[in-house]
């Protein structure tokens, strides 16, 4: 099928530059084969299920008999431990 359509300025600069470091590739080659793998890209994405992301949480509850709110008890805790 032949089309005219219109290329952006920074997306013909990529083309052109895949088309100068790839193996002699003609320009139209080279934006066939960017749409060809994009759309397979897209199709792929498309039939693969989504999977959900589940966070689940747990109650924290202290082990220890001081009021995490009262920093000089923590404080005094953490160097008894080092201590040791």
């Amino acid at each position: 099928m032949r089309t005219t359509m219109t290329i952006d300025d920074d997306i013909a600069i990529q083309i052109k530059k895949r088309k100068i470091s790839g193996d002699g590739k003609s320009f139209k080659e080279v934006v066939n084969e960017t749409l060809r793998n994009g759309l397979l890209f897209t199709a792929d994405a498309e039939r693969k299920p989504k999977k959900t992301f589940e966070l689940t949480g747990r109650l924290l509850r202290s082990k220890m008999p001081f009021n995490f709110n009262k920093v000089h008890q923590l404080v005094e805790v953490v160097d008894e431990e080092h201590d040791l």
